[in-house]
């Protein structure tokens, strides 16, 4: 036998072992997904569909990158990664390309070849990975990519998306803090894992990504109730149309500023239009202009879908009240104060009516300070309705309440 003979059948040997193994490797790829709830992962679709960059926050191994990966396999996107941490500013920027005659012709600037394939394609998913180990540098050159999706002499077509993700700086390798230009230009979303969606996902079965589905019918609609969310508070509230942060942390966040109120707006429609949950409007508005200024945001949207005190006082009997304990106590205070605006009579009567119905179906604490300012109302000309009698008790078990309160918190204070 030649010597040979061994070693010939050991590679043979390791090659269909090598075969096997990736079998195996494909079985532990093969995985399906189905349609589960995940606010996460709608709230990035959402983003996306609006045509927003969307800059994704996380520790490390958290699932960002595998997240990109299924959506752009499930909205049938080619995907192309850049890493920007190991590219040179000219790389976003352009690369000069001397020609013939560069006094004539000038130098251009050449597009690398990752954005050349993008645009050729005319649609596709750009990730942006580990965005917070770029330095600054490179930082600069991404800000005309991100905004205006410009790479040297090339502008990427409509069809690209643009999706960004990043380590806490306490976290990344090298990392830097976001410049506020670059920060500002993104919607910031916090990710995080789901037990029971990293369990299901192990298992073979991940959480399936699909566009929102817009109704053509609410399109009109979802713009005029965006523009006057945004624009009714920032009438009320001025000083929050740009309010750059102090903290360098914070400016390398979601802050406030014309352009990111513009994608508030544009959200806020798309989220209309999609019939999108709070849980996902509040986690796209908070993360486009910060905690603070969000969730003024979110108050106000409450306060405009509240009924008209109008309406409520012409039929007091078949008025509907908000569930929510604010938001009902909001409307009553509305309907006093519109009986303050225009006392008669039979709105009186009718404020009363409703003060009835809101005992009968909520928290009766809720009745106390609007009874007690329309009490204050009262002409002397105008008869008690008999409908005070009902809410009598309520307001007494209040008051002693609140008394008995003072009297405790008084007791404890000397106690000391």
């Amino acid at each position: 036998m030649p010597a040979h003979t061994p070693f010939a059948a050991t590679v043979a040997d390791s090659g269909s072992q090598l075969d096997v193994a990736e079998e195996l490797l494909t079985l532990l790829r093969d995985a399906t997904t189905e349609p589960r709830p995940d606010i996460q992962l709608e709230a990035l679709t959402l983003a996306v569909a609006a045509d927003l960059p969307v800059l994704l926050w996380g520790e490390p191994g958290i699932g960002k990158t595998a997240a990109l990966t299924q959506l752009a396999e499930a909205l049938d996107l080619p995907l192309t990664t850049v890493i920007a941490s190991v590219h040179e500013p000219a790389d976003f920027s352009g690369l000069p390309v001397v020609g013939d005659d560069p006094a004539e012709q000038g130098v251009p600037m050449a597009p690398p070849d990752w954005a050349v394939r993008l645009v050729r394609a005319g649609r596709g998913l750009l990730f942006l990975d580990e965005l917070s180990t770029a330095p600054p540098a490179v930082q600069a050159a991404l800000l005309r990519l991100v905004l205006e999706r410009r790479i040297g002499a090339l502008r990427l077509p409509p069809g690209v998306r643009i999706v960004a993700a990043a380590n806490p700086r306490s976290s990344a390798a090298d990392g830097w803090e976001l410049s506020p230009p670059l920060a500002n230009r993104f919607v910031h979303l916090q990710w995080t894992h789901d037990h029971e969606v990293v369990v299901r996902g192990l298992g073979g079965t991940w959480p399936r990504a699909t566009l929102p589905r817009l109704s053509p019918q609410k399109l009109s609609e979802a713009v005029d109730f965006a523009r006057r969310a945004v624009c009714g508070l920032l009438t009320a509230r001025p000083k929050l149309v740009h309010q750059l942060p102090g903290n360098e942390m914070r400016r390398g966040g979601a802050w406030p500023s014309p352009r990111s109120w513009e994608m508030t707006l544009r959200l806020i429609a798309f989220a209309t239009a999609a019939g999108s949950s709070r849980d996902v409007l509040s986690l796209l508005v908070r993360g486009t202009v910060g905690d603070g200024p969000g969730l003024e945001l979110l108050a106000s949207l409450d306060r405009l879908d509240l009924p008209d005190p109008e309406v409520l006082l012409a039929d007091p009997a078949n008025a509907e009240l908000p569930e929510r304990g604010d938001l009902r106590q909001a409307v009553l205070d509305g309907v006093v104060a519109a009986v303050r605006n225009r006392p008669e009579k039979s709105r009186w009567d009718a404020a009363w009516a409703l003060l009835v119905r809101a005992l009968e179906t909520g928290a009766p604490d809720l009745v106390v300070v609007p009874a007690t300012t329309l009490a204050a109302l009262r002409r002397e000309d105008w008869d008690v309705p008999a409908s005070i009698e009902k809410l009598a008790g309520a307001v007494s078990v209040s008051r002693r309440a609140d008394q008995a309160a003072a009297r405790a918190a008084v007791t404890a204070k000397a106690g000391r």
